[in-house]
C-alpha cells in the first residue's frame, strides 16, 4: 500500500512537470504571426486543442480542432511510425478506422497497420504529405498486421510492402496480387463517409481487370502517384464543420476510363521542366491558412490528452462512435479530377493534371 502511494506521488509529480512544460512552451511561442511558416508551428504541437471537433479549410490547406488520437496498439490495428505523432484525427476518422479494422478482420484480413493520419492539430507537416491537414485522411499499409504485435521500436524500422513489380512504375507483379487486397479496398469504400481511396495507378488497373460483379464501389478508388505500399482513405467534411471545404464528386462509373488510361502514358512520369518549384507546405504561412487556424494553435489542450501523452499514447481518447448525421452527399453528376490538389474540370472527360508541386 505504501509503495503504491509513493508510486502515485511520483507519477503525479511527473505529470505536473509534463503539464508545466507544455504550458511553458505554449506561453513562449505566443500568438501565431501571419508570416510564420505554418509547418513549423503545427509540427511543434504535441497535443490537440480542447474544442468541439471541427475541420477548417481544405485537405491540403487547413487545420482542425478537437482531435482525438488512435491508440498506438489496438486489438485489430497497430500504428506505424509512432514517433511522428501523426495518429490524430477528427473523431469521425478515428471511429471509422476502428470500425474498419474490426470489419477487415471479419473479412479475413489479419488487422490494419495504420500509417499517418494527421498531426494533433492538423496543418501542414514538416515532411511528407501535402494533404492530411484537416483530420480526415489516413494511410493504411498493404502489409497485414502480424500475429505478434511489433514493438514500438520495430514500428519505426519495419518497411511497408510494395505491390508493384520491382523496378517498374506501371506493372503490378501478379505473384504479389491477391483478391484479399480487392476485398480490403471494397470494405473501405463501403462506408458512406469515405469519399476517396487513393491507390497506385497499377493497382487501380488491376482492379479494373479482375473485379467482377457489382463495381460501383470502385468509383471511390482513384489512381495517384505513389500509393504502391499503402492506400489513402479520405472521408468527407463532417457535420459541425461549416469551414471545411468539400471535394468535388467522383461522378459516375467505375473509373476504368480515359482518366485511368492517362496514367499509362509518359506524361504523368515525365520530369518537370525548369527549376524545381518549392513544395507548398514548405512556403505556406499562417496567412495562407483559414483564420480559424490561429485560434486552433492558441487553444489549450484537454487534460485527458495530457494524461495520454504521459502514458506513452496507449490510452489516447478515442471516439466511441461515428457521428449520428451522415456527411453531405456531393452532386453525383460532377466530373472527377484525378489530381487531389487541383480543381475539377467543368466539362469533358477529366484527365489528371501534372504532378502537383506540393
Amino acid at each position: 500500500m505504501i509503495q503504491a502511494m509513493r508510486a502515485m506521488v511520483r507519477r503525479t509529480t511527473l505529470t505536473a512537470a509534463v503539464l508545466a512544460a507544455f504550458q511553458a512552451g505554449a506561453l513562449a511561442t505566443g500568438p501565431a504571426a501571419a508570416s510564420d511558416l505554418a509547418k513549423d508551428l503545427f509540427g511543434a504541437e504535441k497535443l490537440p486543442s480542447a474544442a468541439a471537433p471541427q475541420s477548417f479549410g481544405f485537405y491540403s490547406k487547413g487545420c482542425f480542432g478537437g482531435g482525438v488520437g488512435l491508440p498506438l496498439t489496438g486489438p485489430t490495428w497497430e500504428v506505424m511510425r509512432p514517433s511522428r505523432n501523426r495518429n490524430w484525427g477528427h473523431p469521425a476518422m478515428i471511429a471509422l478506422l476502428e470500425k474498419f479494422s474490426r470489419d477487415a478482420v471479419a473479412d479475413g484480413w489479419p488487422g490494419l497497420l495504420v500509417g499517418d493520419i494527421s498531426q494533433p492539430r492538423g496543418g501542414p507537416m514538416r515532411t511528407g504529405h501535402a494533404s492530411h491537414q484537416i483530420g480526415l485522411d489516413a494511410d493504411i499499409w498493404f502489409s497485414p498486421m502480424p500475429s505478434t504485435p511489433y514493438s514500438l521500436a520495430g514500428r519505426e524500422k519495419i518497411g511497408a510492402r510494395s505491390l508493384l513489380e520491382p523496378g517498374t512504375t506501371h506493372v503490378l507483379d501478379d505473384k504479389r496480387w491477391d483478391p484479399v487486397y480487392a476485398r480490403l479496398l471494397k470494405r473501405a469504400a463501403s462506408y458512406p463517409e469515405v469519399e476517396r481511396i487513393f491507390v497506385n495507378p497499377a493497382i487501380k488497373k488491376k482492379l479494373c481487370e479482375t473485379v467482377v460483379g457489382a463495381r460501383a464501389w470502385m468509383n471511390k478508388v482513384r489512381p495517384f502517384w505513389g500509393h504502391d505500399e499503402h492506400f489513402h482513405v479520405r472521408i468527407g467534411c463532417q457535420p459541425g464543420s461549416p469551414g471545411c471545404k468539400p471535394q468535388q464528386s467522383t461522378g459516375r462509373g467505375d473509373g476504368c476510363d480515359k482518366s485511368l488510361a492517362w496514367w499509362f502514358t509518359d506524361e504523368p512520369w515525365r520530369p518537370a521542366k525548369g527549376p524545381a518549384k518549392p513544395r507548398a507546405r514548405d512556403i505556406m504561412t499562417m496567412a495562407s491558412l483559414p483564420q480559424a487556424c490561429r485560434a486552433v494553435l492558441d487553444a489549450p489542450s484537454p487534460p485527458s490528452a495530457q494524461a495520454a501523452i504521459f502514458n506513452g499514447g496507449s490510452s489516447m481518447p478515442v471516439a466511441a462512435a461515428a457521428p449520428a448525421e451522415a456527411a453531405p452527399v456531393p452532386d453525383a453528376g460532377a466530373p472527377f479530377a484525378a489530381n487531389a490538389f487541383a480543381e475539377t474540370p467543368k466539362i469533358g472527360v477529366p484527365l489528371p493534371r501534372p504532378r502537383p508541386g506540393s
